[in-house]
């Protein structure tokens, strides 16, 4: 609790207890009311005083107006102690509002720590500590043992692990060395590193996500801005309602009675208040996106939060979506007599240098070390492969084609890897296969989709047909395109959208992925490796690059919805009954309390729980 909510409550307990003095003690009405004037305005002078600066201001019809016609006229007829309750529950109900709030901005609060505050410059090896927004790309940065990154590079030199918490949601470390990508915000906990700066401070990772975060709000759901409108016309309608209340019945009805029908409009008046549509419906949103974003999960506006719960058909990308977006080595079969070893090794030194992604993954999956003696003459076969000649033997390694076209038959291609072949002077070796591998997570993450309401699952991808087909099975996808190029997944986007009656979310990664994220109810990006044109074009942002936390941000969206939908019924179900028996004199003062105040705090509890919310695990 901070200090200045502290004050407010001693004020309240001070008031309190003052107010025991004239229940406790017999005393006249003038003592009486001057101690009940003095604890009403210790407990209630800054609700008058925000009440009388509205008037001036033309801004009357709020609820510390509300507030203050309502006890100044209790006090008027007399009803000292009714009016002094209204006032301190009022009170306490903005107290735990504050409170509530003030926990859901913490949650924020926790990513806008990630904002570095220096960064040490390497000039002719001369260290020169500047604001981060002062570096320059291509300049090297030093970083120690227990700071902040504070700006996107590539590792010069050092061995580190990372904390990435804070911008992923996972706790495990990672591990980074010479040539790791590094980015802003995370935390270097072991080893001293030099960092080559990559990006300027206003385009790296920590700038990005700072700035979604503060203007997260600045996005209403088409919920909150109903209730911003409905706050805006209620509030002078039930003014104008009070008085119709107190005075007509006097004036129609025989025999009425002005102070009983008064007391019924100020009764009326404090049940009418909307703070709990006010409060909780937005701090149940805010509360949403700072839970996700304790997941590493960044939803850029409570829109996108409610959009997010009514989808039922997620389309993906493929290549650094769904699967890994690097190739590896699947399958090795060699010919006999040669071993798996043998020919991996022999296809590793005729790789050694080709900057081919699928070299590299031969190479990668080789776990000696290359012998450069060993690699004689090579040339180069465009689209096909090359021919190099190891340990004195000619090799030729590369595709079907090139096999074919040496009067060899090598094996059948597997569906869904890229084959590479090698021979040597007319013999077949063998073959190895090599695919872009589905994430480890991709499998469950659907299926966690479907466990939560998702009807139609589809791919989009620019990958063959072979390979799109047999992702897709692997994955139990109810739909997929292949050989698409960007404007293609656009076309078919669109075909998507016109047979939907729910919203379709996209999910992708790169920058042929912006157009197609743009286009969609609600677009997902991959952010940890993905490219700020996806980053910037996507509605929702996963800091992590794990597929398992899509079904989780669509489970807090869900409850997120569910939590307010709670709150606007049980706020206009509770108000409207005891509305309705304050017009009949069935309520008093204390009901009104209860309907203004009880449901306010009720509401606001409610939508604390978004803050909770974990989705599935």
């Amino acid at each position: 609790m901070s200090k200045k909510q502290k004050r407010i409550l001693m004020r309240l307990l001070l008031a309190a207890a003052i107010c025991i003095l004239p229940i406790a003690m017999s005393m006249g009405d003038l003592p009486r009311l001057g101690i009940f004037l003095c604890a009403y305005f210790i407990a209630g002078y800054d609700v008058l005083w925000e009440a009388a600066l509205g008037i001036i201001h033309g801004e009357v019809f709020d609820e510390n107006f509300l507030m203050a016609l309502a006890t100044v006229g209790a006090f008027l007829l007399g009803e000292y102690l009714e009016a002094m309750a209204v006032m301190v529950f009022y009170q306490v109900g903005e107290l735990f509002q504050s409170y509530a709030v003030g926990k859901s901005r913490r949650s924020i609060a926790d990513l806008m720590d990630i904002r570095p505050d220096y960064a040490i410059r390497l000039n002719d090896g001369a260290e020169e500590e500047l604001d981060p927004e002062d570096v320059s790309v291509g300049d090297t940065i030093l970083v120690r043992p227990g700071e902040r990154i504070p700006l996107d590079g590539v590792v010069l030199t050092g061995h580190t692990t990372l904390d990435t918490s804070a911008l992923t949601g996972e706790s495990l470390p990672r591990d980074a060395g010479p040539g790791a990508e590094v980015v802003s915000g995370c935390i270097n906990l072991t080893g001293i590193l030099t960092i080559q700066v990559t990006k300027e401070y206003s385009e790296s990772t920590v700038a990005k996500i700072l700035d979604l975060v503060e203007n997260a709000s600045s996005r209403k759901a088409n919920v909150e801005n109903f209730i911003t409108r409905f706050a805006r016309y209620y509030t002078p309608t039930v003014v104008l309602a009070a008085v119709a209340l107190a005075f007509l019945p006097p004036l129609l009805i025989p025999g009425a009675l002005l102070g009983v029908w008064v007391e019924r409009a100020l009764n009326f008046l404090v049940v009418s208040c909307p703070c709990a549509l006010v409060i909780s419906v937005p701090l149940s949103f805010f509360g949403g996106i700072g839970g996700a974003g304790k997941c590493g999960i960044l939803i850029k506006g409570s829109n996108y939060l409610e959009v997010l719960s009514r989808v039922d058909t997620v389309v993906f990308d493929k290549t650094g979506t769904l699967s890994r977006g690097e190739f590896s080595v699947t399958g090795i079969y060699p010919q006999d007599p040669l071993t798996k070893e043998e020919l991996l090794s022999l296809a590793a030194h005729c790789e050694t240098y080709s900057n081919h992604p699928i070299a590299r993954s031969i190479l990668a999956a080789y776990p000696g070390t290359v012998d450069a003696g060993r690699i004689g003459e090579l040339t180069d076969l465009p689209g096909r492969g090359l021919r190099v000649t190891v340990d004195g033997s000619t090799i030729t390694i590369g595709n079907r084609a090139l096999m074919e076209s040496c009067g060899i038959t090598p094996m059948e291609d597997l569906t869904g890897c890229t084959m590479v072949h090698l021979s040597q002077s007319g013999r077949y070796l063998g073959a190895i296969a090599v695919a872009d591998t589905l994430k480890p997570d991709a499998k469950e993450a659907i299926r966690q989709l479907r466990q939560s309401g998702i009807r139609r699952a589809v791919m989009l991808t620019g990958d063959s047909d072979a390979i799109g087909k047999q992702a897709a099975k692997e994955l139990y996808l109810d739909e997929v395109f292949t050989e698409l190029l960007p404007q293609d997944k656009v076309e078919q986007m669109e075909r998507i959208l016109k047979g939907q009656h729910g919203n379709v979310a996209y999910v992708g990664d790169g920058i042929n992925d912006a157009p197609v994220l743009a286009r969609a109810d609600v677009g997902i990006a991959m952010g940890a490796l993905g490219s700020d044109a996806a980053i910037e074009a996507a509605d929702v942002v996963i800091m992590n690059d794990e597929l398992s936390s899509i079904p989780i941000a669509m489970t807090i969206a869900r409850k997120t919805m569910t939590i307010v939908k709670q709150n606007i019924v049980f706020a206009l179900g509770v108000k409207g009954l005891v509305l309705a028996l304050s017009v009949f004199g069935l309520a008093s003062m204390w009901a009104a309390v209860f309907a203004d105040v009880g449901v306010s705090v009720i509401a606001i509890i409610n939508a604390i729980r978004t803050l909770s919310v974990k989705g599935i695990r």
